[in-house]
């Protein structure tokens, strides 16, 4: 029998999930999900995490949770298929994140492209608290309590994966083959791998103000789609206009399929015309924005109506919270006792220790 397929994905609860988070990963996760391609897929709220640069502000992490979990729940992800737990209530993370920061130096850690970036985006410069330096480890704990064997993350985390396969390299060498070392898993569409903001910033962020969030009613959906960035040089109807970093056209190839433009647009016959028309003029912006409007609509609001079902019952989501982080702290657990095993720290149930040093003074 070959080793178990395990697949283990994350969000930071810190607000409502919107459409990069959707098309980096959970419209993925749900496929994946229902695959049956994997023996077991975990789906974590990382709210000790999150708590690394939030830790003034708990409330928000704190209000966030059922947030996250309806979004998981709107999107398709089902409970009795994907184990979805909360970080903070697997206490054997923090035991097994203490262990690995003995295998990691400083001056690695500050070679970590995505640290660097997200020091960078926070403003910490000289005052970054320890754990979010230490980030890296904590997610080698995530991945490796769990004995993951994938992990479906966008290319911006690949350097993430890599401290977590040179941890599980590094302590397979020193307590003999204990970990299991993960493989990324990247989104199969490339117009996925960062969706930008609707402003035109590289990236979608709640702190910009930027994001289209998946509970977003008709109407807002609606009127941040019309707002959304273009080409500042495609002021008249007429102009020739630039796709390239044209956010407009950025969603059309995360979104548009091509049975969308007999439905919707049926003047072009796909993507392709439909850019080669606005790159030599005679295309107006609104055209566009109304077209990609009806494909958005047309996603999101089965998402948005199943959240409405979801919302009536929130002691049921904690409940089903509580029976994931049950069932995901048991296989931690097991983990955790492998870790102690090889590391030689689990005195009271090594009998060969005890009965040795008995012998050694004289008993």
């Amino acid at each position: 029998m070959g080793k178990e397929k395990i697949i283990l994905t994350a969000d930071r609860p810190t607000g409502k999930l919107h459409i990069g988070h959707y098309v980096g990963s959970l419209k993925r996760r749900v496929e994946l999900q229902n695959s049956n391609l994997y023996d077991k897929i975990f789906i974590m709220i990382a709210d000790a995490q999150a708590l690394t640069d939030n830790a003034e502000n708990p409330e928000k992490v704190r209000q966030n949770i059922i947030e996250v979990a309806l979004d998981y729940l709107a999107c398709g992800i089902d409970p009795t298929k994907s184990t979805v737990f909360i970080q903070s209530q697997i206490p054997e993370l923090c035991e097994l994140s203490f262990y690995y920061m003995n295998l990691v130096t400083v001056s690695r850690l500050q070679r970590n492209p995505t640290v660097k970036t997200e020091i960078q985006m926070r403003n910490f410069a000289t005052s970054i608290p320890v754990g979010f330096f230490t980030y890296p480890i904590s997610q080698a704990a995530d991945i490796t309590a769990f004995k993951a064997t994938t992990v479906p993350v966008g290319e911006d985390q690949e350097p993430m994966l890599e401290q977590t396969r040179e941890i599980v390299r590094k302590f397979n060498a020193v307590y003999g083959e204990t970990l299991i070392e993960p493989e990324i898993l990247l989104p199969d569409n490339s117009a996925c791998l960062r969706l930008p903001g609707t402003d035109g910033k590289a990236k979608m962020s709640k702190s910009l103000n930027n994001c289209i969030y998946l509970s977003e009613s008709a109407e807002d959906l609606q009127k941040k789609i019309m707002g959304m960035f273009t080409d500042p040089g495609h002021i008249h109807v007429q102009d020739p206009g630039k796709i390239e970093g044209n956010t407009v056209f950025t969603y059309l190839d995360a979104f548009c399929k091509p049975e969308h433009f007999a439905q919707y647009l049926p003047d072009y016959p796909n993507l392709d015309e439909l850019k080669a028309h606005y790159q030599r003029g005679g295309l107006g912006d609104v055209k566009v924005k109304r077209f990609l409007n009806s494909i958005m609509q047309e996603e999101l609001e089965p998402i948005r109506t199943r959240r409405k079902e979801f919302e009536k019952d929130i002691p049921a989501i904690y409940d089903m919270l509580k029976k994931g982080s049950k069932a995901a702290r048991e296989v931690a657990a097991d983990t955790l006792s492998d870790v102690r095993k090889a590391m030689k720290i689990n005195y009271f149930e090594d009998i060969d220790l005890i009965s040795a040093q008995a012998k050694k003074f004289g008993q």
